[in-house]
């Protein structure tokens, strides 16, 4: 095959000195999301992507077996608010979950909150939500499009009525209500250069986040600022209300790690309540370790925090002495697994999630002692919805696994003896499990460092050396990658042969601060490392072999999937990158970039990082191989909306990709972007957009694989 790639203008006079090392970018242009050679561009480029595409013939047996499959009921924990009860519940194929209400358990369940109603096309999405203390008051973000921007409106909850408020220009965002339900403790951003424009589709930089109260019933121009640092634009506030409702506890942070600034504020100590900045008590004033509210008695809070324990651990801080020397462990660190969240329920009983070899467990503590109570039954995958309060007696998690949908248990805290039962299970109407297994798998990376992987495929297999494998990864910013159902990798291993591979790649959280460490910053080269020899281990071991591996990851994990790709051209088949960041040297520079600093490093800091981030910069490392290698099938999604990671990477990325095997006659597998409309950076995106996008990525994938159809 060959192609006709749109020709990209390229100014070669743009040219910035690193560090005395001078670094052309050519395709900089693109970085104007609104110029019309902008937009252009995104249109001839999806001119060739989208009929490339659709000449797939299994696209329609693909889109049919997706839609079919996905159409199962969906349903979050159940939660208390107030005496009413509360879940989201997704039919089947609809755009947005709705949010039901319910009377009592056993009640008949009503429909509170429909985000589908709000836009024909399923655009808006709920992003946040928050009730009042006493049930009575509904706090609720709206996002368009994917933005990260969100408007937070209001509801009476016992009526169902709208309020009248309105909060704008809101962005990762506090919402907690004082206890005396007459308003709410929320985030916002000043207006910007850019006229004010925040839809989503703008590069502004995101700085000088501040922290307003907004009483029930104003006007958003009358609320209270509570917080800003001038000093430290970067800076970003996170609060909320003690269970007790006494405090207000903020934690600080200026970037991704998990480390902040721990401060309070005695709301009951405040002569002429809320009515300016907040006499903040500064616990912690440095960013050494991270400090996570889990709940107090009186001045004794407890927190989860990872203070010379990368495993976390629980430590209670006595508020009216808070020395560090008088600090107290309540829940030592666990050395081989992570504490990735706690809860207080029940009054006195504190919920624990560990994470052991990337599969969770749950244990009950004593609020008290510490003293660990008992065990919950669990099977091999990952908690992925807990619901409890420390003043109610009810508690629900949701559990699934690569095979299982979603079991939701529910637990009455009230009995002597603990007896979760099963609330919902999830029943799909043509799966079974049963003809499905999963394997992990613990293989040594280029540095011998042992890497444990999920393989997920239909039983009896025989290891004959070329099964297709969608290979998926990330490798960054403290998050693990646990086990999670997919319609999609079901329909991709049973119709198309295919075997998933999740490797735990390091830069993760999957091992505790440890593992993240040991793949960020100088040691970013280790994730691309893991996830290349987790290629190898599986061709070695006969599952598969390079031409029929596709990697696949968005955002941090495009960010792997372009740097492995230009590094072993050789050992894939096909690349997906959704949302990836692509250009190393000037990423901090866009919206919410700079907090990636604490991950990646920065390029103008200095010259060491600046050697780090050019060393494996996709954008930045694309070569045409030397040999007979093709570079792999190349497919990158974008939306216009994303805010997260802005588009451009992805466009200047292609560009420079296209531009360098331009007459490249060897190259006649495609490199290709598809760049969505009203779409972001992933979360909200309604069904549809989501069961097309996942055809797309398919139909490439047969296209470039000659990947055929079993029934």
């Amino acid at each position: 095959m060959t192609f006709q790639y749109p020709q990209a203008r390229r100014d070669e006079t743009v040219v910035e000195d690193y560090h005395g090392t001078k670094v052309q970018d050519p395709y900089r242009w693109l970085e104007d999301p609104d110029s019309e050679e902008t937009k252009k561009f995104v249109d001839d480029q999806n001119d060739v992507t989208v009929p490339f595409i659709k000449q797939c013939s299994l696209s329609g047996k693909l889109n049919e077996s997706i839609k079919a499959l996905w159409d199962y009921p969906k349903y979050s924990c159940t939660s208390k608010h107030g005496d009413r009860y509360f879940y989201y519940h997704n039919s089947g194929l609809q755009n947005q979950s709705v949010l039901y209400v319910q009377d009592s358990l056993d009640g008949e369940p009503r429909e509170f909150l429909d985000p589908n109603k709000l836009s024909e096309d399923g655009t808006i999405s709920l992003s946040g939500t928050a009730f009042s203390e006493n049930g009575d008051y509904f706090a609720y973000g709206l996002s368009e499009s994917g933005s990260d921007w969100v408007t937070i409106k209001f509801k009476e909850v016992a009526s169902g009525k709208d309020l009248p408020d309105v909060l704008k220009r809101v962005k990762f965002s506090s919402m907690a209500w004082t206890h005396d339900h007459k308003g709410i403790f929320y985030n916002c951003y000043p207006e910007t250069v850019q006229e004010g424009k925040s839809d989503g589709t703008e590069t502004t930089t995101n700085v000088n986040q501040k922290l307003f109260y907004h009483r029930l019933g104003e006007d958003q121009s009358k609320d209270t600022l509570c917080g800003e640092f001038l000093d430290h634009p970067k800076w970003m506030i996170g609060v909320e209300v003690s269970d007790c409702g006494q405090y207000l506890v903020c934690g600080v942070r200026e970037g991704c790690d998990p480390v902040n600034r721990l401060f309070f504020c005695d709301l009951h100590s405040l002569k002429d309540g809320i009515s300016g900045l907040l006499p903040w008590v500064k616990v912690v004033d440095n960013f050494d370790a991270e400090y996570e509210y889990i709940t107090n008695e009186g001045t004794v809070f407890t927190f989860k925090t990872n203070l010379n324990s990368p495993n976390y651990k629980l430590i209670n801080i006595d508020f009216s002495n808070y020395n560090m020397e008088f600090w107290k462990d309540l829940v030592a660190e666990d050395k081989d697994d992570v504490l990735e969240w706690a809860g207080c329920v029940h009054q006195s009983k504190l919920i624990l999630c560990y994470l052991h070899d990337v599969k969770n467990v749950l244990y009950m503590h004593s609020l008290q002692s510490g003293e660990r109570l008992t065990t919950f039954p669990l099977d091999v995958g990952s908690i992925v919805g807990f619901s409890g309060k420390k003043k109610n007696s009810m508690m629900f998690y949701q559990f699934t696994s690569f095979l299982t949908p979603g079991v939701i248990y529910m637990c009455d805290l009230t009995q002597e003896t603990l007896q979760p039962k099963v609330f919902r299970e999830t029943q799909l109407k043509d799966f079974d499990s049963s003809q499905f297994q999963t394997d992990q798998v613990f293989y040594p990376s280029k540095d011998g460092t042992k890497i444990p992987m999920f393989i997920v495929h239909k039983k009896g297999i025989d290891l004959t050396g070329d099964h297709p494998v969608l290979l998926y990864g990330y490798g960054g910013f403290n998050i693990s990658i646990t086990p999670s159902f997919s319609v999609s990798r079901i329909v991709f291993m049973r119709h198309l042969g295919g075997i998933l591979a999740v490797p735990n790649i390091r830069g993760g959280g999957e091992y505790g601060q440890k593992w993240h460490d040991g793949g960020r910053l100088a040691r970013k080269q280790n994730v691309f490392d893991d996830f290349q020899t987790a290629a190898e281990y599986l061709i070695k071991n006969k599952y598969t072999c390079p031409k029929r591996i596709t990697i696949n990851g968005g955002s941090n994990g495009g960010l792997l999937v372009g740097a492995c790709a230009n590094q072993r051209p050789d050992l894939f088949g096909c690349a997906i990158a959704q949302v990836g960041v692509m250009d190393m040297l000037r990423f901090h520079k866009f919206t919410i970039g700079h907090a990636w600093t604490t991950d990646f490093g920065c390029a103008n800091k200095n010259k060491e990082e600046f050697d780090w981030l050019y060393k494996y910069s996709p954008l930045h490392t694309i070569s045409v191989p030397s040999d007979d290698t093709q570079y792999p099938a190349t497919l990158l999604l974008t939306g216009d909306h994303d805010d997260r990671v802005v588009p451009l990477h992805s466009l200047k990325f292609m560009a420079e990709l296209q531009h360098k095997f331009k007459g490249c006659t060897k190259q006649t597998s495609p490199l290709m972007i598809r760049v969505d409309t009203k779409s972001g950076h992933g979360a909200g995106k309604p069904t549809a957009k989501r069961i097309e996008e996942i055809c797309d990525i398919y139909s490439f994938m047969v296209l470039n694989m000659n990947l055929q159809w079993k029934d």
